[in-house]
């Protein structure tokens, strides 16, 4: 059953990421270039993230367990530590460098050619360079 819910979910996700726009490159470069030509569509993406998580972490807070068995994960730390910090820049820059994400760039796989497959080797070299990174950090401070 937790398969089922788990391919359900991944695909109403990757829907949701063609239907709104977030696998175009185009678009989600104009959603940051708030200084220039920008374009506002994908605050309704967000804000279609932000308000079902805030009920979702309220149902989470009331004691509830989830219906496909398990628990809730815990809340997020909510300190900001050097380590966020710099991923999000790093994350940052790359989204508004290639205009692509984990999420959309997985989708991209399938129409991106090339440039997609590039985009997706660089991602995840950087995912395995953030443990070595981290504890090269830890050992000099």
């Amino acid at each position: 059953m937790r398969a089922v819910i788990a391919l359900t979910s991944g695909g109403l996700f990757g829907l949701g990421l063609l239907i709104s726009g977030m696998v175009d490159t185009n678009r989600v470069q104009g959603w940051l270039d708030i200084f220039g030509d920008w374009d506002p569509t994908l605050a309704f993406v967000l804000g279609g993230a932000i308000i079902p998580m805030f009920f979702a972490w309220r149902l989470a807070d009331g004691g509830r367990t989830p219906r496909a068995g398990g628990m809730f994960p815990p809340r997020p730390n909510q300190k900001i530590s050097p380590e966020l910090a710099i991923g999000s820049l790093i994350f940052g820059a790359g989204w508004g460098l290639a205009g692509l994400c984990p999420g959309p760039s997985l989708a991209s796989l399938t129409f991106g050619g090339w440039e997609g497959l590039l985009f997706l080797a660089a991602m995840i070299v950087g995912m395995l360079m953030a443990v070595p990174v981290k504890r090269m950090r830890a050992s000099t401070t």
